[in-house]
């Protein structure tokens, strides 16, 4: 599927109040009105059901931990981990700029079904957006002190290593738009505690250096639209042409037609058929690089 486009395809709370561009990522970020916990309802069944994992109807263990200075990480992990003495792979997860809601909290509980411990790091120190101006401020303020996001997230790694149920081996990351930005910016700032694969959807912003993307050493996963604004399709060709110049194993999934965010249930670009294609390939690349 790398580089190919397939006719059929988790999630941000971004969709665009006009179809003007800006100049600023942060005003990609916006979503209508609909409720968090409806939103997360849906896609956590749609996902659940786009899967025949066999854990995908167990049960999870959840707690809400600190992790670094005063960010607390939702963490969920498989009921079965304490029946037996295997060591489980780990994933960070990285919120979009609404925050560690509970949206993300459902999706993390998803993907714990899979058989994975996940810790949903906060990045915004407890804030949740509530409206597109809060967003905007929060991802923006992120973005400006990038160095301080990083240690967060490393900070997650660390702790989710510690863990001794989780294989430390074995760690990966997934986030969707600002988490997805995150998330290339994990794999770029891993070189102590090296991951095993990166994920993003339809991440902003986009790195396209060859210097920074070289210190990638493991799998990454891109899935985009290609009509997604944010994320031009020029610019999309780039990220992979350098990923494949600097020999870096990479997939990457350009869904026709599809705008940003477009798996979202709340966006106007959503998509269930690609969604549930999407999250599908998300699983099997996991398995074949995490979880084996």
């Amino acid at each position: 599927m790398t580089g190919s486009f397939p006719i059929f395809s988790t999630f941000c709370f971004v969709i665009f109040a006009s179809m003007l561009l800006s100049t600023t990522i942060g005003n990609f970020n916006t979503i209508p009105s609909a409720s968090a916990q409806t939103n997360a309802a849906a896609i956590s069944a749609l996902y659940s059901n786009s899967t025949n994992a066999s854990n995908a109807q167990g049960l999870v263990i959840k707690k809400m931990i600190n992790y670094f200075d005063n960010s607390s990480g939702y963490l969920v992990y498989p009921n079965s981990i304490s029946s037996t003495s295997k060591k489980v792979p780990g994933v960070i997860m990285i919120h979009e700029n609404r925050g560690l809601n509970s949206y993300i909290k459902d999706m993390a509980n998803t993907l714990a079904k899979q058989g994975y411990a996940v810790l949903a790091v906060d990045l915004f120190n407890g804030q949740t957006a509530t409206n597109n101006d809060q967003a905007r401020l929060l991802s923006t303020a992120v973005r400006n002190n990038q160095s301080e996001a990083t240690n967060n997230l490393r900070s997650a790694v660390k702790y989710l290593s510690s863990l001794p149920f989780v294989d430390p081996t074995k760690i990966a990351s997934i986030g969707w738009c600002f988490g997805g930005g995150q998330s290339l910016q994990l794999a770029l700032n891993s070189q102590n505690h090296p991951l095993v694969a990166t994920i993003l959807y339809y991440g902003t912003p986009l790195i396209t250096d060859s210097q920074q993307l070289s210190k990638i050493k493991w799998p990454l996963l891109g899935i985009f639209g290609d009509k997604d604004q944010a994320n031009p399709l020029p610019l999309i060709n780039k990220f992979k042409a350098v990923l494949d110049s600097d020999k870096i194993s990479n997939e990457i999934l350009i869904y026709k037609g599809l705008g940003h965010a477009f798996a979202n249930p709340s966006n106007q670009n959503y998509a269930p058929k690609e969604t549930a294609d999407a999250w599908q390939k998300t699983i099997a690349f996991l398995k074949r690089n995490v979880s084996q």
